[in-house]
């Protein structure tokens, strides 16, 4: 297909235009607007969790696991590969006082995380501010757990850049431990009914237990092994892969030249490049890659770009800068509004953007949701798509975005319909798979209709993280 536009029109075609189907649909709209004016907290998350959502286009695959996955798999050598890691649990001045403490390797920075060959390479007064994470107390434990959450009033996007990410450190460069943490997020996206999954993923920066380096074909190849394995397909769920390009670092236009290589050798799974990092570095404005972009289209047949772009508070041309070195898809979009000439070219049906609600909301981009424009967007015809950044981060669920929006917003069954098939026919899976998950997705609407629309009761669940009952005490005070 050669327009997404052309894609959702197949869709809603097929959708609406059987025997039944749009009546089904009058009377689900109908049947839903009912529902949000009488159902309980625990009846409305009960119907999130059931309803069938797509796909999830805006991931990052080691920010959206949560912090006891993480511990669990890094504390076990059995489990994840022979790798030992230790964490920093004392803050010692080891280099003295006048070591650069404003970089991601201060000696003042709790938690910090790095595996047993490079734990080798510190000074015995180093190594005695850290202690393998299975050896962690209890109290170390919820510490460790804590840090790479942001669960706390005063954090903000600062702890989150600054921080997060040097936590997790080596424990990111581990192919084994990442390939099942996607496996369980696939278990968790099925019980959550959905089925496609485009996940940012670099296949570079890998290392053995002995530090030494892992080629990217060989990370793939562990990536492939788990997700052709039975458990992975008993999920259901199809994941492709982005590779991220920080859009502020020295090397940037280094690190694109080797992602589009890597890409056009391996299109079965990586779909797509994506340019990540705070906005507010200037260094990374997105005409920056412009000439190099260009150059790469000489030699490479198309590879999508979908691009962090408009995450920020202050009015710029970011957006309308990234439609113009070629995304199809823009990550956040947030200050779009504030310029209405972009307003304007998103307004055409050729781009999406991918809304991320918790994670704006987290990171205070936002303080209160009835400042996010994604409703506006919605309603003025510009495509979106519920998404979940980091979710592992802000201990949340890609049913809690939907919950959130619903509650909020006070969604039609036709704009739920509408973001969902956008989930689909704006991701990167080739013609032919699209159409079949627009085809199973329809199947799954429908089915999810007729037993609404039966009154068929759905089971209580129980809400697993923490960001729900901060959002909706009521779903938690049992």
């Amino acid at each position: 297909m050669k327009y997404l536009t052309y894609t959702v029109c197949v869709f809603l075609f097929a959708f609406f235009s059987q025997t039944g189907a749009a009546d089904t649909h009058s009377k689900m709209e109908a049947w839903f607007k009912n529902f949000k004016t009488t159902a309980t907290p625990q009846q409305m998350y009960n119907f999130v969790r059931a309803l069938p959502k797509g796909g999830d286009l805006h991931h990052h695959l080691t920010g959206s696991m949560y912090s006891e996955w993480w511990y669990e798999l890094a504390s076990n050598p059995a489990s994840n590969g022979g790798y030992e890691y230790f964490t920093r649990v004392e803050l010692l001045p080891c280099r003295g006082y006048n070591s650069d403490e404003f970089s991601p390797n201060s000696q003042f920075f709790y938690f910090k995380t790095i595996q047993k060959s490079n734990y080798e390479t510190l000074s015995a007064c180093e190594k005695s501010t850290y202690k393998s994470l299975s050896e962690l107390s209890q109290k170390e434990k919820n510490g460790f757990l804590s840090s790479i959450r942001l669960d706390e009033p005063h954090e903000d996007r600062k702890e989150f850049f600054e921080r997060h990410w040097q936590r997790l450190g080596d424990m990111t460069r581990n192919p084994i431990i990442r390939s099942k943490l996607l496996l369980r997020k696939m278990h968790s996206y099925k019980q959550q009914n959905v089925t496609y999954l485009e996940t940012i993923s670099n296949p570079s920066g890998f290392v053995h237990p002995d530090g030494s380096y892992i080629a990217p074909e060989n990370v793939l190849t562990v990536f492939k092994d788990m997700l052709n394995s039975p458990e992975a397909k008993a999920t259901g769920v199809t994941v492709r892969f982005q590779i991220s390009i920080l859009r502020f670092s020295g090397f940037a236009e280094k690190a694109l030249v080797s992602a589009f290589e890597f890409i056009d050798n391996n299109r079965d799974y990586y779909v797509a490049i994506n340019f990540v990092g705070r906005e507010d570095d200037g260094r990374g404005h997105p005409l920056r890659f412009l000439e190099t972009l260009r150059e790469l289209r000489l030699h490479f047949p198309k590879i999508n770009l979908s691009i962090h772009g408009g995450e920020s508070v202050e009015p710029n041309k970011h957006v309308k800068d990234t439609l113009l070195i070629g995304a199809t898809r823009i990550g956040h979009g947030l200050n779009s509004i504030m310029d209405p000439d972009t307003l304007l070219l998103l307004r055409n049906g050729k781009y999406l953007i991918e809304t991320n609600l918790i994670s704006n909301y987290k990171l205070k981009y936002i303080t209160d949701f009835k400042k996010h424009p994604f409703p506006e967007y919605l309603r003025v015809g510009i495509p979106v798509a519920l998404s979940t950044d980091d979710n592992g981060m802000w201990d949340s669920t890609f049913s809690d975005e939907f919950y959130v929006a619903i509650k909020e917003y006070n969604l039609s069954w036709q704009e739920l319909t509408e973001m969902i098939t956008n989930s689909i026919a704006f991701s990167y899976l080739d013609d032919t798979s699209k159409q079949e998950h627009i085809t199973q997705l329809n199947k799954s609407l429908k089915k999810f209709m007729k037993a609404r629309l039966a009154n068929k009761k759905l089971a209580d669940v129980t809400p697993e993280r923490s960001f729900i009952c901060e959002y909706d005490n009521q779903l938690c005070e049992s």
